[in-house]
């Protein structure tokens, strides 16, 4: 079996959800030499998460976010985490609502995503900052 693992850091991003596929399989050039296996991509921060979904039209991004804004707002008034700003809360809840993981099948030396599908790095504060992956392949 075949392990490499790097920890990459990703541009500060503005809030929203934003695509970052190619950052991943760019960064971990090692996947052409795995016929078959996975690939996990952790994010190493509590006010931004990971997920798969629609890498064709922004704007299923946008309304990603004004959905999330939606269902967990900022200022709520039984939130007592109100230290680091209004957006802090919330993104910590989005964040786990999310995850802080996603796992990907790695066929032929390459992700085996579906034709639609995308990583997005889901950026839950209002000034977010330079975010930590930690992308681990293994495989035969």
């Amino acid at each position: 079996m075949k392990v490499f693992q790097k920890e990459i850091s990703v541009p500060s991003q503005p809030r929203g959800f934003h695509l970052i596929t190619s950052i991943v399989e760019n960064a971990l050039p090692e996947l052409r030499e795995i016929q078959a296996g996975l690939l996990q991509v952790f994010i190493k921060h509590t006010s931004a998460g990971l997920t798969i979904n629609e890498n064709a039209d922004p704007t299923v991004r946008q309304d990603f976010e004004s959905h999330f804004n939606k269902m967990v707002p900022e200022n709520a008034p039984y939130y007592k985490h109100t230290l680091e700003g209004s957006d802090d809360m919330p993104a910590h809840i989005k964040s786990s609502l999310l995850g802080s993981s996603v796992s990907i099948p790695i066929t032929n030396g390459r992700l085996n995503l579906g034709t639609w599908q995308g990583i997005y790095l889901c950026e839950h504060r209002n000034h977010g900052r330079s975010r930590r992956l930690v992308i681990t392949a293994f495989g035969n």
